[in-house]
């Protein structure tokens, strides 16, 4: 008997590495990153309905629910490919991570739609095939599926898994009040860097080689093996000043391995040894960091992405 309804939690994400290589002839910037997925979860609910109509509802009254979501997006992907069928849900999108924070909460529902969709109405399309269906819908689709800790080349879609074999935890912060533009943050790299179109299949695998040869697969940020980096960041500073400031009261937390911003911004986050010190970072500065506008948040890595409950 089929099932009628499925829970699914989507995953955010952070960068542990971003580093723009040059544009590309298809208009995308040429990357190489390390994503890691963290325990800050979306919930979305999904039921069937026999309306051949896909219905999405949202706790977040400031959430954009029409046909440009991307959680619809994925829904009508998947119905066009099956166009002979009559497919319809309901959707019911609780939302923890926030809008537009650099944590590919967009893409993490999207991505969610695509597994539970898939299920709910018994598609039977094998994991390359939603890969496939996610790039077109966003370039962190594909990661956000799977999860973990992967490697993420082109323009974040050609994905190589690995382990990190660590109990790292996490302070992640953002301002509620600042969002930044994915699209605007990249176009004014692009401009200050004066990027030239990358081409040459060469350089290109000398630059994915370099960062795979860093030890990100021995977890080395302990002994400081690792300096993160995310090259958006120089105009995320510049753009937003709840970026700089934020980066600066993770620069000053005790027992901080490491401090960097998440995508293009404006959530920045610091890592910790392990969750436990994490923890007592939050319980400690909380006041602190709410004082100055920072919703807080502490969390963990994850090895996986989308689940289903």
């Amino acid at each position: 008997m089929n099932i009628q309804k499925i829970h699914l939690r989507a995953p955010a994400k952070i960068n542990l590495h971003l580093e723009v290589l040059g544009k590309r002839m298809d208009g995308y910037h040429e990357l190489a990153m390390v994503m890691q997925s963290i325990n800050l979860f979306d919930y979305l609910d999904i039921r069937l309905n026999n309306s051949d109509e896909i219905n999405l509802s949202s706790n977040a009254k400031d959430l954009d629910v029409s046909n440009e979501n991307l959680i619809i997006k994925a829904a009508y992907l998947l119905k066009k490919k099956f166009n002979d069928r009559v497919l319809g849900a309901d959707i019911y999108l609780e939302k923890n991570i926030p809008i537009g924070a650099g944590l590919a909460g967009g893409s993490s529902n999207a991505a969610a739609t695509l597994v539970g969709l898939n299920e709910l109405w018994d598609l039977r399309l094998k994991s390359c095939d939603l890969h496939g269906l996610g790039a077109m819908i966003g370039s962190d689709v594909p990661f956000c599926i799977n999860g973990g800790t992967q490697y993420c080349f082109g323009r974040g879609e050609i994905l190589e898994e690995f382990k990190l074999n660590s109990n790292y935890g996490l302070l992640l912060i953002k301002n509620p009040d600042t969002s930044l533009s994915t699209a605007e943050i990249y176009k004014k790299y692009s401009s200050l860097f004066n990027l030239s179109d990358v081409s040459l299949k060469n350089e290109i695998n000398v630059k994915r080689n370099e960062l795979r040869n860093i030890g990100f697969e021995k977890a080395n940020f302990i002994n400081k093996g690792i300096n993160i980096r995310n090259d958006l960041q120089i105009i995320a500073k510049k753009e937003s000043p709840s970026v700089k400031k934020g980066l600066g009261l993770l620069s000053d937390l005790e027992h901080r391995l490491c401090y960097s911003m998440s995508g293009s911004g404006p959530s920045c986050y610091a890592i910790f040894e392990n969750i436990n010190i994490a923890k007592k970072c939050y319980q400690d500065n909380i006041a602190k960091l709410n004082k100055e506008n920072f919703d807080v948040w502490c969390c963990n890595f994850l090895d996986h992405g989308v689940l289903v409950d």
